[in-house]
């Protein structure tokens, strides 16, 4: 009997303690994209970066995460959709803070009147 009340309880505890969070083993800034505007983003970068550039945004959806070593608040963002270019420019990051390592999303909407973007930075 003494052993039906130990083995049950000895598995709880080594579930509990050998469980990894996602956060816990990170070392870089994970970002993903929403698409909030009503067209399909075709191709997203971020900053320029060349290697990590989103594809196929439907309306509504998230892409994948991609890691950055450093990443911001906010960012220089270039859209292509429907055959039209859109950019938010970032000047610089002067007395910003990067953001500590973790998952986020940039919510991306376009701004057709200006060709824009506005980015609204979501902690996941």
């Amino acid at each position: 009997m003494k052993n039906k009340i130990l083995f049950p309880l000895l598995v709880l505890v080594l579930t509990i303690f050998s469980c990894d969070d996602r956060d816990d083993n990170l070392e870089a800034v994970n970002i993903r994209i929403k698409n909030v505007s009503e067209v399909n983003y075709d191709m997203v970068q971020v900053n320029g970066d060349a290697e990590n550039v989103y594809t196929n945004v439907a309306s509504g959806e998230v892409s994948e995460y991609f890691e950055y070593e450093t990443a911001y608040a906010y960012a220089s963002i270039l859209i292509e959709a429907d055959g039209e270019t859109y950019t938010l420019q970032a000047i610089d990051y002067v007395g910003e803070t990067p953001l500590p390592l973790g998952f986020y999303t940039y919510e991306l909407n376009v701004v057709e009147e200006n060709n824009g973007v506005e980015l609204k930075l979501v902690v996941d």
